[in-house]
């Protein structure tokens, strides 16, 4: 099956029997030295989570997919096998593409750093020269509508402000797939319909989306496939709306 998505123009996202499994300590251990003192004595004990199990799924070119299920079924995991965060303990994942994850936004600030400084030390994080970025820094500033505040640190920022400045710097990138996890609801009703506006573009334009989100409308209207995970397996995936009922009949709602 990887062979024939490799050789389908259109398939950029493969997973073949891709399963994730952490290594979870059986009691709560309360500071790393301590951890370290009983790992060393042969004292920790462990058990197996399987986070993903026997995944398989094909997303296609210019595809926007959204990714549902309860906290804990396996969403974010997914995610990061994707953007090549994380490896699969067993199976295949192959991924075509610059490949955006917004995952966290923000993450990678520093707070003592202004909000112009941050953008250039993150974009040289992502590979993109001085130059390249103070082309870019106008575009991202005028984004994020954070012009009065761009030159002070960014410990005086609020969150939604430092969300709204880290999808800017992300989004700027042109991505041939997005991945979206929880992260549409910074800054306001009209900065929020921006950001859709933004996704959409890109995937008008040939991107592909991952959207993960627990807003089950904003999925429907967004997305033309759904995956629903359920425990680390899928339980559904195909048409969206389709998918969406059977969550919600499956999660005891109307």
């Amino acid at each position: 099956m990887g062979e024939q998505a490799k050789n389908n123009s259109s398939t950029v996202i493969q997973l073949e029997n891709a399963s994730v499994c952490y290594r979870i300590p059986q009691e709560r251990i309360g500071t790393f030295k301590e951890y370290t003192i009983r790992w060393i004595q042969g004292k920790v004990r462990h058990h197996l989570f399987w986070a993903l199990q026997d995944i398989n799924m094909a997303v296609q070119k210019g595809e926007m997919l959204g990714v549902i299920g309860q906290n804990g079924a396996g969403k974010s995991t997914l995610l990061k096998l994707i953007a090549r965060v994380l490896r699969p303990n067993t199976g295949r994942v192959w991924v075509k593409g610059l490949v955006v994850p917004l995952l966290e936004l923000g993450a990678g600030f520093h707070p003592e750093l202004t909000g112009r400084e941050n953008i250039f030390l993150n974009g040289a994080m992502l590979g993109f020269s001085r130059r390249e970025m103070a082309e870019k820094c106008p575009r991202i500033i005028e984004f994020s509508e954070l012009e009065e505040f761009i030159d002070a640190p960014l410990r005086t920022y609020s969150t939604g402000m430092a969300a709204r400045l880290g999808f800017a710097l992300a989004t700027d990138a042109q991505p041939d797939i997005l991945i979206i996890d929880e992260i549409l609801s910074v800054g306001d009703e009209a900065f929020q319909k921006k950001c859709i506006d933004r996704i959409t573009t890109y995937r008008d334009r040939g991107a592909t989306i991952l959207l993960v989100a627990h807003d089950m409308n904003r999925v429907m209207q967004t997305c033309q496939r759904a995956i629903w995970l359920n425990h680390g397996r899928i339980a559904a995936c195909g048409d969206v709306n389709q998918v969406i009922n059977a969550y919600r009949k499956g999660q005891g709602h109307i």
